[in-house]
């Protein structure tokens, strides 16, 4: 029996094999908990990360885990992406469905100047 979250490792372990950042397309990856959403751009081949944001550094949201909290942290992390010249990534899921927090996530960092 395979709950939820082993479910989500699966898909994410299988996403994980076909995709790879590199230093001209970095990799967006995503996580989110009940509590926060995380974003990080990394660099695979050189096994770094560039950029990382979380919705914890939001003060002026009443949840930090919503539809809102993700778009506003798909904006911060497109703008500060933008800044270090990185124009293009390849979107990593994380195992997620592209639904809910995930897309609005995704269209807010692709509506703010990122290509994927």
């Amino acid at each position: 029996m395979i709950n939820k979250q082993q479910a989500r490792k699966v898909r994410h372990y299988r996403i994980r094999s076909k995709i790879m950042g590199t230093s001209e397309r970095p990799r967006l990856n995503i996580f989110k908990s009940n509590n926060s959403f995380y974003a990080q751009i990394i660099d695979d081949t050189a096994s770094n990360t560039i950029i990382g944001v979380s919705t914890l550094t939001f003060k002026d949201l009443a949840s930090k885990s919503n539809i809102d909290a993700a778009t506003k942290l798909g904006e911060t992390i497109a703008n500060l992406a933008i800044k270090k010249k990185i124009k293009k990534v390849v979107f990593d899921r994380g195992g997620y469905l592209y639904h809910g927090k995930v897309k609005a996530f995704a269209e807010a960092a692709r509506s703010a100047g990122l290509e994927f």
